[in-house]
C-alpha cells in the first residue's frame, strides 16, 4: 500500500541519551532513538492520503507537520532503530485505513415480536402485583 523504501528515505534518525535510572555506562552511550518525519513536505504520499495522515495523526503532529517518535525500550541503538521504524510503518498504515461505511439493517419481525412479548408479560405482573379493585 505505502511504499516503505521511498518512506525510509526521508525518515531522520537522532541518537540521544535515554533518560532513566541506569549505571557508569548510561551516560557515555546514546541508545535512545528518534525518528523525526516532515508529513507535509513527504512526496510518498498523494494529496489526500496527506489530509487523511494530518487528520487522524494531528495529536502527535507538531505545529510544521513534523511527527517525532521516540524509543529507549532496549539498551542497544540498533534495536531501539528497528522498533521505532516498526512503530512508524503501523501507525501509518492505521492511518490510512479507510473504514466501512455501516449498513443499517431492518429489525426482523421476529425480535420485535419477542420484545413486546416480554413487555407485555413484566407488565401483567406487574399489574398482579397491584391491590384488587372493589368498588
Amino acid at each position: 500500500m505505502v511504499n516503505e523504501d521511498a518512506l525510509l528515505q526521508e525518515l531522520t534518525f537522532k541518537a540521544v541519551r535515554s533518560s532513566g535510572a541506569g549505571g557508569q555506562h548510561v551516560n557515555k552511550v546514546s541508545s535512545k532513538v528518534e525518528l523525526i518525519f516532515n508529513l507535509t513536505e513527504s512526496s510518498v504520499f498523494n494529496e489526500e492520503q496527506r489530509e487523511r495522515l494530518i487528520s487522524k495523526l494531528q495529536s502527535r503532529l507538531t505545529k510544521e507537520g513534523i511527527l517525532m517518535l521516540q524509543c529507549d525500550e532496549s539498551r542497544s541503538q540498533h534495536k531501539n532503530k528497528e522498533l521505532v521504524i516498526k512503530r512508524f510503518f503501523e501507525l501509518i498504515e492505521n492511518s490510512l485505513i479507510i473504514p466501512k461505511k455501516r449498513i443499517p439493517t431492518k429489525i426482523p419481525r421476529a425480535v420485535i415480536k419477542k420484545r413486546l412479548k416480554s413487555k407485555r408479560k413484566l407488565s401483567d405482573k406487574k399489574v398482579n402485583r397491584q391491590k384488587p379493585d372493589i368498588d
